[in-house]
């Protein structure tokens, strides 16, 4: 048992070692592996088996949206009256809808026309189609936001995705999202070429940059509840709000899940004690 023992451990010595060999070894200019910088595990209120949403956070990631991020990115799944969940009023989601210009139609004339948004339409897409959206913005049509923070993520190796069951890590997509947003201010290697047109970024998921350029910037956006107007803040809050548009029914998810665990344990725990019961005059 000593000599197989070892022999792992020897082994696993043997791995590391390689492996620190040819981290040492790899260019920066040239990365083999993207992203370059995994994404900084930030705090979020809705995190773990009882986390919920902040809704004062998610009214401010709605403003950064409406402000910063609607001129490119759409949110075609998600609906003004979900935004209920925000801790808006009936007539306060009305009056946002309203703002909105929908195209709709056919009319009983066969036309189409323009209307006042209602709460149960979905926010409008800042270009007609998608060929729009890329001859606009240098041949890459920006992604849409809908379910934007449950799409994007990066793997996480062993043993930390073992551990992820557990704790229940279901952030990945807001720690890329924020990373991201953050990341635009740093220096490439020495070295590296960065393709005209494009902006380096080391948390960026399929490569070196990415054609949007640095979104969000001191000040950008105003407060109203005195929060700080940083760049980290921005992107904390529409990352927090990006998540809850993914996952409006986080919240009950989790307070029904945790039910179904009290039930089944008192389940089993019944289960055993009929059983003791019902075998306890019988010899084994």
């Amino acid at each position: 048992m000593k000599k197989i023992l070892a022999s792992l451990a020897l082994v696993g010595l043997m791995v590391a070692g390689t492996a620190a060999i040819a981290e040492e070894e790899q260019n920066p200019a040239a990365p083999t592996h993207f992203p370059i910088n995994e994404p900084k595990e930030m705090s979020w209120s809705f995190a773990g088996p009882f986390g919920t949403y902040d809704k004062a956070q998610l009214q401010r990631g709605l403003k950064v949206y409406k402000e910063v991020c609607s001129a490119c990115h759409s949110m075609n799944l998600v609906a003004f009256r979900t935004l209920e969940g925000l801790g808006y009023s009936d007539a306060q989601i009305k009056t946002l809808a309203a703002g909105y210009t929908i195209h709709d139609g056919p009319n009983d004339a066969g036309d189409m026309f323009d209307r006042p948004g209602k709460p149960s339409d979905h926010f409008p897409a800042p270009f007609p189609n998608e060929q729009a959206a890329a001859a606009a913005n240098g041949g890459a049509a920006p992604p849409d936001m809908s379910l934007l923070a449950k799409a994007r993520g990066v793997e996480r190796g062993f043993p930390r995705f073992i551990f992820d069951i557990f704790t229940q890590y279901a952030q990945g997509g807001p720690d890329y999202i924020h990373s991201l947003l953050t990341g635009y201010d740093q220096t490439p290697p020495a070295g590296m070429v960065i393709p005209e047109g494009t902006h380096y970024n080391p948390y960026f998921l399929s490569g070196v940059s990415l054609k949007m350029p640095k979104p969000l910037s001191d000040g950008q956006v105003t407060y109203d509840d005195g929060s700080p107007q940083t760049v980290d803040q921005y992107a904390r809050d529409v990352s927090a709000f990006l998540m809850f548009a993914a996952e409006p029914h986080l919240e009950e998810r989790k307070k029904t899940g945790f039910r179904v665990m009290v039930f089944l344990l008192l389940f089993g725990a019944l289960v055993y004690m009929t059983k003791r019961r019902v075998w306890a005059d019988v010899a084994h």
